[in-house]
């Protein structure tokens, strides 16, 4: 009898663990531990003062009747994020005393990572392909999501918020709402760019072209408007300050390029080389995936499609600093599981990417590592995925 009970108990674990049908018990529980930890990380663990400040500094600008965006500087340079990004960070501004109650903001990030991971369970439901126990690694496995989120406040998990949201409308085929959504994602920060070309490929396979321009109007329509009180006082300054893609980035915060000379870095061959690489991978994997995938496309596919893009343009990236993690940490385990790598193998390079990313300040050894994992992944996204059901237990 006893025997049979632990049998049972080890029979249930392992459900719980590896079946995805499991994902909202798993995420349930899981969310219930993360508000504990992320109290507990406010609470016990020292805030580091990185961009806030420059945040409020930046919008209150805005606040006090500024609208020439070269003229909206913080203590660490000039605005350099889109029009979205100043209306979110005002209200956060006013929420919060003028950012001057530190505490505060670091509660309201903790409740919008709350919001976030929610937002993950559903959508890797949605799949039904990834085993609930990668949800383990993201409550307990991360110091650095964590870290980005309630000790350090920055933009980048908003904009991924909103990415999110968009996201889970999509898997619905509510495209309209979606890429409302993810417009005002990109008027945050513009990495979500990088989800565009997927995009761009399921709008044009669900929806067909006229559709598929009308939801661009959509798109550059909200970013006009959003934009519209700096346009009309500096339309160039505007663009150039938000939407810059030559801005130099600084070899000492490099996450993945360390093991290069600095001249190399800073090469403008070495960047154009890099965008030569990142095209010719989205038009490889669009050959050798996008296009093979069963249409209609399903919730799976479409997540491949949009996870794949963003991984692309990510492994192909000039420079990545430490927030950036939080760009395409929780995609990582759908976006890996898709491929033939095997299990052992796929659970290395998760747990040698998160090393990489705490590794500070990153060394040669760690952004060597990242990048090797960044090329496995990109390779084994290009091949045909495994066809039987995988054996994860």
């Amino acid at each position: 009898m006893v025997i049979q009970r632990l049998q049972d108990v080890v029979n249930l674990v392992q459900r719980l663990l590896f079946e995805p049908s499991q994902m909202l018990k798993v995420g349930f529980l899981c969310l219930l531990a993360e508000s504990f930890i992320n109290v507990l990380i406010v609470e016990k663990v020292k805030y580091t003062e990185i961009d806030w400040k420059a945040y409020m500094d930046e919008v209150e600008g805005f606040i006090n009747g500024t609208y020439d965006y070269t003229q909206l500087k913080g203590d660490t340079g000039p605005l350099v994020y889109p029009a979205g990004f100043v209306y979110v960070f005002t209200g956060l501004y006013y929420i919060t005393n003028q950012g001057a109650n530190i505490k505060l903001a670091q509660y309201l990030f903790g409740v919008l990572y709350l919001v976030f991971y929610g937002l993950i369970v559903l959508i890797l439901k949605k799949t039904e392909a990834v085993p609930p126990f990668t949800l383990l690694f993201f409550t307990f496995a991360s110091y650095r999501v964590h870290s980005i989120f309630a000790l350090r406040l920055f933009n980048d998990p908003v904009a991924m918020l909103f990415l999110y949201l968009a996201i889970y409308f999509f898997i619905q085929k509510k495209w309209f709402i979606g890429c409302a959504i993810f417009s005002f994602a990109v008027s945050i920060k513009m990495n979500i760019m990088l989800f565009s070309p997927g995009l761009f490929f399921i709008l044009m396979v669900e929806e067909g072209f006229i559709q598929t321009c009308i939801y661009i109007a959509l798109c550059g329509t909200i970013q006009l408007l959003l934009g519209l009180p700096f346009l009309l006082e500096n339309p160039y300054g505007y663009l150039k300050m938000s939407f810059d893609l030559g801005r130099q980035f600084f070899f000492k915060w490099t996450v993945n390029y360390r093991f290069l000379p600095e001249n190399v870095f800073l090469s403008r061959y070495f960047h154009i080389c890099l965008l030569a690489v990142h095209i010719g991978l989205l038009i490889a994997v669009f050959m050798l995936r996008w296009r093979k995938l069963t249409k209609p496309l399903d919730a799976k596919s479409i997540l491949l499609i949009l996870f794949s893009s963003n991984f692309i343009g990510i492994a192909c990236a000039r420079s990545l600093h430490y927030q950036f993690y939080i760009w395409y940490y929780h995609t990582l385990p759908a976006l890996f599981f898709s491929t033939k790598l095997p299990v052992p193998l796929l659970m290395l390079m998760l747990g040698c990417i998160e090393l990489c990313w705490n590794t500070y300040p990153s060394t040669v050894l760690s952004s060597s590592v990242l990048q090797i994992c960044h090329l496995i992944g990109a390779v084994a996204l290009l091949l045909p995925p495994r066809t039987e059901k995988r054996k994860i237990s």
